[in-house]
């Protein structure tokens, strides 16, 4: 039994000082859910890349390059996003990761024309018959939760088959399904209160840069239970029943 972390970037240095990297959040957030094995593999390497079933599921992480730059170590990961969907082995892509996914299954990733999105955001769930299983930890009859956000590109034309989950004010594609394996979320399960404020913090310049208020969204900042329950749920109902 095994998970493989892909991963495409680095934690902001300032936030990365005091709390690490994504590596050991995603594993913090998922918990008891997984008692197998975990290996962490960098796809900006020239390491050879894992095999479509190398691995019970993957999870790709998030990333401050954009999916635009097209450079080769992504269109790599992009093929091989591809063979894992052919394979239908379980695939969770979190922000960079969500995009990643949407790209290389024939979506399109640009600039968020309605800005950047960071802090501690409300994300509504969309109604679906039955709940997708990345919810299935929510309160019953929860229509909505928090889930922190960090980003600036999104998935603006969906790949096709994509089942559009979740959506917040600036995002019409906060969370995706394609099929039963493939889940992708832009915002950031495995980045908690403390973690969320850092990287305010660091991108406080930019944020005020561009119109936004870094205070109020700083204030408004904090721990996401339900929002880090989907990846949790991503292991527990689609890994575990693979």
């Amino acid at each position: 039994m095994k998970l493989i972390v892909l991963r495409a970037g680095d934690v902001a240095a300032p936030v990365a000082v005091h709390h690490g990297e994504f590596f050991s959040w995603i594993r913090r957030e998922v918990g008891d859910a997984w008692s197998g094995e975990w290996v962490e593999h960098d796809v900006r390497t020239d390491a050879t890349l894992p095999g479509p079933r190398d691995a019970d599921g993957f999870v790709i992480t998030g990333s401050s390059s954009s999916v635009t730059e097209r450079a080769p170590w992504m269109l790599r990961t992009e093929a091989l996003v591809r063979e894992i969907f052919e394979a239908k082995t379980p695939l969770f892509g979190i922000c960079f990761g969500h995009q990643l996914v949407g790209q290389a299954l024939g979506g399109r990733v640009a600039k968020n024309p309605r800005g950047r999105e960071i802090g501690t955001v409300h994300v509504r769930v969309v109604p679906h018959a039955p709940r997708d299983p990345m919810f299935h930890a929510l309160p019953a009859g929860a229509t909505s939760f928090r889930a922190n956000h960090t980003h600036v590109d999104s998935v603006v034309e969906l790949p096709k088959g994509a089942v559009v989950v979740a959506e917040t004010d600036l995002e019409p594609y906060a969370a995706f399904a394609v099929g039963e394996h493939v889940k992708c979320v832009q915002f950031h399960p495995e980045i908690n209160g403390a973690a969320m404020r850092g990287y305010v913090e660091a991108r406080a310049h930019l944020i005020e840069g561009e119109g936004g208020d870094a205070r109020t969204i700083l204030e408004a900042v904090a721990d996401a239970p339900d929002g880090a329950s989907t990846l949790r749920s991503f292991v527990r109902h689609v890994v575990r029943r693979t």
